[in-house]
């Protein structure tokens, strides 16, 4: 056997274990190495100058911070998937309120300004505001009127978890009734658009 078949068997091999272990690991069964417990060390380790105190809030606020991650980036996404599957291509043009494109297109350029800090997205929903949200909705609300019981329910609700929202970014800390309102609000909006 010579070298290279050597060499592409060994990445074959390679290659067929990946395979294998991810099917292993979507089930549930720990192969190799386990990400959750470099990522938890590398956290303990990150904190560890800090107090106990301020570590034990700054956890708590993580999981917090990870709900309204996940719900702004939600929206953000069931915008652009509605209106683009109601309006095709053109829809941040054609049904995006012309304040907050110029909002978006001013960030984005601030961003490739200062392009030492990369980011990930050039997508322009990704340089919008919280608060844009909801106003992209309402001006179309035709387009989501059968997932969302009212306008009232969505300004309700976004505006409370705007002000929760801000907190988490600014780093102050929430008591545990807002924890509990804001997993409710978020519970409730995923039961409304079927998350």
């Amino acid at each position: 056997m010579n070298d290279k078949s050597a060499i592409r068997d060994w990445l074959f091999r390679g290659l067929m274990f990946e395979a294998e272990a991810e099917s292993f690991r979507a089930a549930g069964i720990r192969v190799g190495a386990d990400q959750r417990d470099v990522e938890r060390s590398l956290f303990e380790e990150t904190l560890a100058p800090f107090g106990v105190q301020e570590r034990n809030d700054a956890l708590r606020m993580a999981r917090l911070y990870a709900l309204i991650y996940c719900f702004e980036n939600s929206v953000r996404f069931l915008i652009s998937d509605r209106l683009s599957e109601k309006h095709g291509g053109n829809w941040w043009t054609a049904k995006v309120p012309q304040k907050v494109r110029d909002f978006a297109e001013d960030k984005q350029r601030k961003a490739l300004d200062n392009s030492w800090l990369e980011g990930q997205s050039k997508d322009p929903m990704s340089f919008i505001e919280f608060g844009h949200l909801s106003d992209i909705i309402v001006n179309n609300w035709p387009d989501f009127a059968d997932l969302i019981p009212s306008q009232h329910f969505l300004k309700q609700r976004f505006d409370e978890m705007e002000k929760a929202r801000n907190f988490v970014a600014h780093n102050r800390l929430l008591l545990p009734g807002e924890f509990a309102r804001l997993e409710m609000y978020v519970a409730d909006w995923n039961r409304q658009v079927g998350l």
